[in-house]
């Protein structure tokens, strides 16, 4: 099989599409010898960069093409077809939202999530125009994924598709996770950490429920000064700066964007992992952690359970946006040790999640939409 994908996620610092796009790719070039995989960018500035980021055995195709221009061209003509960049392929892959329309090869688009129009409040200019594209992107796809069956089920009521149109393709977990320890003294004194810590990791950004999290912490402290410190690991994002004034400084450590061993060491090490979000597609976060064996509170969404489960000796699930319920968390996470069998059973649940499976249910799909 001849198959693209767009790989523009790739370029700049890798959020969860990217390790999407990345782990998807490097898993199906390696799964069969005959296939050929290919990665197109739509970009002009980070074009020169391609090479170096893509996965063995994908190789570059395209010239440069940004993805804002050809957005309002594709918008409005089904002219120039994806392959006169690609070349002859057999499947297109839009792995982002927005798929061009692709000539003779078969259409496949990833819907990751309706924030969009489920929170268009806390979403980028950008990604509202979702709101025009992913309608249109899928009346172009002959199937169209997502990263859950949460999602899928939300695709197919939102744009009233049949279910056999839409196949959820759960995302997985890099192995490195499981092997994962605590930080070492050094990066410990690098990054300011102090001697116990809850952490997020996420873009920091609207949709993820930051300020909740502040809110929730700064109740703690004040009947357990001596609660662990708070750590948000991630980039900026994009909305209003997060207020921690007051907080004491040693307890707030914000890391910005970190590498993989760094964050893995930093979750591996934490008493929990907090994600408070307003709105999921996946829960990539609270997964990783579970494959490091580090508790989880999470807001309690139908897409979260279905990552982690509903076992209360693994991840405390809370309703979303409730302050005093992710209080009541947060203080029994930092009072209580876990349960025997808890660290176990959180890698086992991760082991259930892996990119060989992602990539083999998303050829599967290539192979239905080639039949379609």
């Amino acid at each position: 099989m001849l198959m693209s994908l767009d790989v523009t996620p790739l370029i700049g610092p890798q959020t969860g599409v990217g390790r999407y796009v990345a782990s998807l790719s490097r898993e199906l070039a390696a799964a069969h010898g005959d296939d050929e995989v290919t990665g197109i960018a739509f970009t002009v500035r980070g074009r020169a960069d391609l090479g170096s980021v893509l996965p063995p055995g994908v190789r570059a195709v395209g010239p440069p093409a940004p993805a804002r221009v050809m957005h309002r061209v594709w918008a409005r003509s089904e002219w120039p077809p994806v392959t006169l960049l690609t070349g002859r392929t057999d499947v297109f892959h839009a792995t982002n939202f927005v798929l061009p329309p692709t000539g003779r090869a078969a259409g496949v688009v990833t819907v990751h999530d309706l924030s969009f129009l489920r929170r268009p409040l806390t979403v980028t200019p950008a990604a509202r125009a979702y709101r025009d594209l992913v309608p249109l992107s899928i009346r172009r796809a002959r199937l169209v994924l997502t990263p859950s069956a949460a999602v899928a089920e939300e695709v197919c009521e939102t744009y009233r598709l049949p279910a056999d149109r839409v196949v959820a393709t759960h995302l997985g977990v890099d192995d490195g996770w499981f092997d994962a320890t605590a930080p070492d003294v050094d990066l410990r004194r690098e990054l300011g950490l102090p001697d116990r810590w809850f952490v997020f990791v996420g873009n920091l950004e609207p949709r993820k429920n930051l300020p909740l999290l502040v809110t929730a912490y700064r109740e703690l402290l004040r009947t357990r000064p001596d609660a662990p410190g708070l750590v948000l690991v991630g980039p900026a994002g994009w909305g209003p700066s997060l207020d921690v004034a007051g907080l004491p400084p040693e307890k707030v450590v914000f890391t910005g964007y970190r590498g993989d061993r760094e964050v893995r060491s930093i979750v591996a090490g934490a008493e929990a992992l907090v994600y408070p979000t307003a709105y999921e597609g996946f829960g990539l976060p609270p997964l990783e952690a579970f494959a490091c064996g580090t508790p989880v509170i999470a807001s309690d969404l139908p897409v979260i359970r279905e990552v982690v489960g509903d076992d209360p000796g693994t991840a405390r699930l809370v309703p979303a946006g409730d302050v005093d319920a992710l209080v009541a968390a947060l203080t029994t996470c930092a009072d209580h040790a876990d349960g025997p069998g808890a660290d176990a059973a959180r890698r086992a649940r991760a082991r259930l999640f892996s990119w060989t499976s992602t990539a083999a249910a998303t050829r599967a799909a290539y192979e239905q939409a080639l039949s379609g």
